[in-house]
Formats: C-alpha cells, structure tokens, sequence
C-alpha cells in the first residue's frame, strides 16, 4: 500500500515540478493581462483612482491622469503578455517589478486609504496591495528560470544541483 501511495505522490510531484513554473508564469500573466485591461474602461478597475492618484504623486503632477490610466493599462498588459507567450522575460520581469513597486507607494502617500487601523487593518486597496507580495514572489520564482533553470522534484537530484551549482560559483561571486 505505502508502495503504491509513493507511486502516485511521486508521478504528481513530478508533474508539479514539469509545469509548475509553466502553469505560474502564464496565470499571472492571465491576471496581469485581465487587470490591466479593466483599466482601459473608465470605472471598471477598482484600483484606477488610487493608481491614477499614485502616478500623479510619482509623476509631480505631469502625467495628467486621463494619460496615466492608460499607460498603466498598456504597461500592465505588456507584462501579461510577455509572461503570457513566454518571451523577453528579462524585459517582461523588469516591467513586473517596476510596475509593483509602484504599487506599494500608496502605503507610503495614502495611507489611512490603504488601512482603516495601520498597519494592521487594510482596506480593499489595502488588501489589493498586500496581494501583490504573491505577485512580487512569483515574479522571483520566474525570474530564477529566465537562464533555463526548472523545478526537481527529487530531493537527490536537487541536492546534487545545489552541489554542483556551489562548487561552479567564481570565488568572488555572492553566497
């Protein structure tokens, strides 16, 4: 019995480690790709008027936000695009995190907009931000793959890479 429960578990890491990364990049590409679409259509993101107050901020009020919006839109559908078909990912990854550092601004300029008791209450623009450490996150586990790399399921095989990653690393390189 325990055989055949290692027999599965192993197919379905297996299977996860496959198209994890895959299946990752391209869903935050759906979202990326979905949000920054609202934003084209006046009133349907719910984020558009903190955004559009945020860029005006960044900006010193020269990106009017009728402008801003619409940057923000074809910005944020770029980055879904290119995680969507997998291509200039360096350039793609480079727009993602610009793009979420400018997200997480408001905490910093509005925030009793982004939290009803700071820091630990957000509002739903809070939350919207706090969301995006997810977004930040899978935008480093991606980025670890730009070069080729993947995902090992087994714990030998990994370890060997490490092993072998280590001993391959210049002298003055960082640990």
């Amino acid at each position: 019995m325990q055989h055949k429960f290692d027999q599965i578990d192993y197919r379905i890491t297996n299977w996860m480690a496959r198209y994890g990364i895959l299946l990752l990049r391209i869903s935050v590409g759906i979202v990326f790709f979905w949000f920054g679409f609202l934003k084209f259509f006046p009133g349907l993101s719910p984020a558009q008027d903190l955004a559009t107050r945020t860029i005006d901020v960044l900006t010193f009020g020269l990106v009017p936000p009728q402008i801003s919006i619409y940057i923000l839109a074809v910005w944020e559908c770029l980055i879904g695009l290119g995680l969507i078909l997998g291509v200039f990912m360096r350039g793609t990854l480079l727009l993602l995190f610009g793009q979420m550092l400018g997200t997480i601004t408001p905490i910093l300029f509005f925030p009793h907009e982004v939290f009803t008791h700071i820091p630990y209450a957000p509002t739903l623009e809070g939350q919207y931000i706090i969301k995006n450490m997810v977004l930040i996150s899978a935008g480093i586990v991606i980025g670890a793959t730009v070069r080729g790399g993947g995902m090992v399921a087994d714990p030998h095989i990994a370890r060997l890479a490490h092993q072998q990653q280590d001993e391959s690393r210049p002298v003055d390189a960082l640990p």
